[in-house]
């Protein structure tokens, strides 16, 4: 498979759809996969990151055939800095003990899909 903006796009919309639908419907269940109790504070701030994985998939979705321009490459940017940020943040959570091992599977997909956007930067 070819490494092009289309497969990194739609790789990451079912990414952050998947996402969005655990925190929105199941914030409990996608706290504990991390080892994180389920606070109100920590229920709600999941509802609200399910919120904006669901704008981030439907971003990607409908902007996967987009042709290369400026807008292309910002969001090509943004979205690999954030993700990589996200996979150091796990990598540092997971080293002082404040999430357990569960966190590497996000680590994982985060680090790929950094990658990917960037490759496609």
């Amino acid at each position: 498979m070819t490494m092009t903006f289309a497969t990194v796009a739609t790789a990451a919309a079912g990414a952050a759809f998947l996402l969005s639908i655990g925190f929105l419907f199941a914030s409990r269940f996608m706290l504990a996969q991390w080892g994180l109790d389920a606070t109100t504070a920590g229920l709600v701030l999941g509802r609200r990151i399910g919120a904006i994985y669901l704008g981030m998939a439907l971003l990607l979705f409908l902007g996967r055939s987009a042709p290369p321009s400026d807008l292309r490459s910002a969001v090509c940017a943004g979205l690999g800095l954030a993700i990589a940020l996200l996979a150091v943040l796990g990598v540092i959570e997971f080293a002082n003990n404040r999430v357990r091992a569960g966190i590497a599977i996000a680590v994982v997909v985060e680090v790929a899909l950094a990658v990917g956007f960037f490759w496609v930067l």
